[in-house]
């Protein structure tokens, strides 16, 4: 098998990513903004995708490429896929799926758009929402009070081990090519109850607070400082109140076991939230 390269090789998809490639003793070289803190023994080289020269000497014999493109803007992302194409024969993009379709969200899918068209051989990695992001309420975790809006919100937040299982899968197996999979954990949980299984995993109780849509909005944005996106999040949540974000089974039947669940993701994660 020819070499694979992986983008984002430091992220919290990326690095596991990484990591599952070279416990099975894969060819495999990591792309990375801060090559520092790519695992020990990996081979890397220093890049941004956003500026796409630096992707050259990343791409020498490879054949296979995980895209993660950064960022919520497809600037330069041509220049970079023309460059990929230049070079290796396929490409696994980690896109996103839009809510309450199976359709890729967004930039994502200008990226695809973009990935379709270059001669690629390709596959889209869709998953909803990561179990990851809950991480934003670690401060008021720790404070005993999450206070966010739209509590009854359900979504089937996926482990980002399972994303990237998923894709070292399909980096490493054939009949792929052209499939592009919505990918989920394996039930759904509304925010509060998201909040009270973190609150069981580090060991103490945490309450769900109810926060006006508007005093969040005005939090978030000063937090994230892309009213864009806080408003496309906003609409997001409201709109799983009445439609949740229902689990798929691709997890199970790509590798053949259960996507794990939120509480083994809090488990997993107790030292963040301490």
């Amino acid at each position: 098998m020819s070499k694979i390269l992986v983008t984002g090789a430091t992220g919290n998809v990326g690095s596991h990513v990484v990591s599952q490639l070279a416990a099975a003793g894969l060819d495999m070289r990591a792309f990375a903004r801060r090559p520092e803190r790519v695992q020990a023994g990996v081979e890397v080289v220093q890049g941004d995708l956003t500026a796409p020269e630096t992707l050259e000497p990343a791409l020498k014999d490879v054949e296979s490429v995980f895209l993660l493109w950064p960022g919520f803007t497809t600037g330069n992302a041509a220049e970079a896929v023309e460059r990929i194409a230049e070079h290796a024969r396929r490409v696994v993009y980690l896109s996103a799926l839009m809510p309450g379709s199976e359709d890729a969200a967004g930039h994502y899918g200008e990226i695809e758009g973009l990935i379709r068209r270059s001669g690629l051989g390709w596959t889209f990695l869709r998953p909803g929402g990561f179990a990851a992001n809950t991480l934003g309420w670690a401060d008021q975790v720790r404070q005993g009070v999450v206070r966010w809006p739209y509590g009854q919100a359900s979504r089937a937040l996926i482990h980002e081990k399972d994303i990237a299982a998923v894709a070292v899968h399909v980096l490493t197996s054939a009949g792929h090519n052209g499939a592009a999979y919505a990918m989920t954990g394996p039930a759904e949980l509304t925010q509060a109850e998201q909040v009270r299984l973190i609150g069981e995993a580090v060991g103490r109780e945490v309450r769900w607070e109810e926060q006006p849509p508007e005093e969040a909005r005005e939090r978030l944005l000063a937090a994230w400082g892309d009213e864009a996106f806080v408003q496309s999040a906003l609409k997001a949540w409201e709109s799983f109140v009445e439609h949740p974000e229902r689990a798929t089974d691709t997890v199970r039947r790509l590798l053949g076991r259960p996507a794990l669940s939120f509480r083994q993701w809090a488990e997993d994660h107790v030292a963040d939230f301490r």
